[in-house]
């Protein structure tokens, strides 16, 4: 196996991961069976990400088997507590956090993970919600000023997130998440209920995002706080720009011709004009995200997939300290 050396950090700090090549991670899937068709992957990848079968067999499939070794390993941890402690043992939602930027695929990780779980033995009860149904309402953010900080940290309702990720943790039956639509850009009236599953993964720019301290010492809480295990998709700056860019183009013949598409002004734009209004809201908006908020987030991760120029998975990173 390829493990990093113990200097291996800006720091000159022995780093907390042990470092795995592609190959020497897709060992580690055991000959665990592989489940998932071409059709399926069809359904599950984002637009223009080329993730197959090979990807998933080789990195998504040994982590979902790393995966369920946690699930039952926690399981038992806190039935040894719960007996210690004189309480009747209950079986808690485990829940996985996925971050990263903007079109660096962590959407897809998300669902692909969620895919591979679900055909787990005793097919476990798995949701996936995303952090864009807590974004505040665009009203909210005009009135705020927030609306070009979309998708920042203060753009969201980080209360009302924090307290749905706690009552789904703490075994509520019915949870309420709010949705959100790519579509019209804006949150939805509409929720979808959370039924006490087995896990959930909460998938977000910002969901490892440390507390916020205010000015009278209290902090704000974090919702990291309550994940039993995160994945954080990483890449290159100049990589990410470019797969956003790539992505805003062939929105142009898919969600931006919708006539209800909040930017359906964008449709008819030619390749250039596409490219260069791209860059503008990538310099703008997500490369400073990116660089001030998330990827600082990084190394409080469980797991890292680092991706090449070709948006494939190179190098997987797990905490081990």
């Amino acid at each position: 196996m390829t493990r990093v050396a113990l200097t291996d950090s800006p720091t000159g700090l022995p780093s907390p991961y042990a470092v795995f090549g592609r190959t020497e991670w897709a060992r580690l899937s055991e000959s665990h069976p592989m489940n998932l068709t071409g059709d399926d992957l069809t359904r599950l990848r984002g637009l223009g990400e080329p993730v197959d079968l090979d990807e998933v067999e080789s990195v998504y499939l040994p982590l979902s088997r790393l995966l369920y070794f946690y699930v039952e390993a926690t399981h038992g941890l806190r039935l040894a507590t719960s007996e210690f402690l004189g309480e009747r043992p209950t079986r808690v939602p485990f829940v996985v956090g996925v971050a990263g930027s903007v079109a660096v695929g962590k959407s897809t990780t998300a669902r692909i993970l969620r895919e591979l779980m679900l055909r787990w033995p005793h097919t476990p009860r798995v949701e996936l919600v995303t952090t864009d149904g807590f974004l505040y309402p665009n009203k909210v953010l005009e009135e705020r000023g927030l609306l070009q900080r979309k998708g920042f940290p203060e753009s969201y309702d980080r209360r009302a997130l924090l307290k749905f990720v706690a009552d789904v943790k703490s075994g509520e039956l019915a949870v309420e998440a709010r949705q959100y639509s790519h579509l019209t850009y804006d949150v939805l009236p509409a929720t979808v209920t959370i039924r006490k599953p087995d896990v959930l993964i909460v998938e977000g720019l910002n969901v490892l995002q440390p507390p916020t301290v205010r000015s009278d010492g209290t902090n704000t809480g974090s919702i990291s706080d309550f994940f039993d295990f995160s994945v954080y998709v990483d890449a290159d700056l100049e990589d990410i720009r470019r797969w956003y860019v790539e992505r805003f183009l062939r929105l142009r013949q898919t969600a931006f011709a919708d006539p209800k598409s909040y930017f359906h002004r964008y449709a008819a734009l030619s390749d250039a004009q596409a490219r260069a209004t791209a860059t503008d809201i990538w310099t703008r908006i997500n490369e400073p995200n990116l660089i001030e908020n998330i990827e600082p987030t990084k190394g409080r991760a469980t797991l890292v997939l680092a991706k090449g120029s070709d948006h494939s998975v190179e190098t997987i990173k797990l905490r081990k300290l």
